[in-house]
């Protein structure tokens, strides 16, 4: 890989790497959804999803669609999706 390769897929795990984003793009691995559903899944406030989500919106991981109030989130990279589901196979070989 180039140095500039190197630094972009570096960059990328980074934004991917937190316990909560990560659990974000397993969530939305299948699915679009909701900010609400996602807060209610990860447990945490909706000031504190909307942050994770703006961080992986900034990496071009995920994009969002509105539906009247409600803003729906889903998986626009399809290699992130390969790879959320590499780290499945590999870590969690009994689910």
């Amino acid at each position: 890989m180039k140095d500039e390769q190197i630094d972009a897929v570096s960059k990328l795990l980074k934004s991917m790497s937190h316990p909560i984003r990560l659990k974000i793009l397993c969530l939305l691995q299948d699915q679009e959804l909701s900010v609400g559903e996602i807060r209610d899944s990860v447990k945490t406030t909706n000031a504190n999803v909307s942050q994770h989500l703006n961080i992986l919106r900034g990496q071009g991981i995920i994009d969002f669609r509105k539906d009247a109030n409600f803003i729906y989130n889903r998986i626009t990279d399809k290699r992130i999706l390969e790879l959320i589901q590499k780290m499945h196979v590999l870590f969690c070989p009994d689910n």
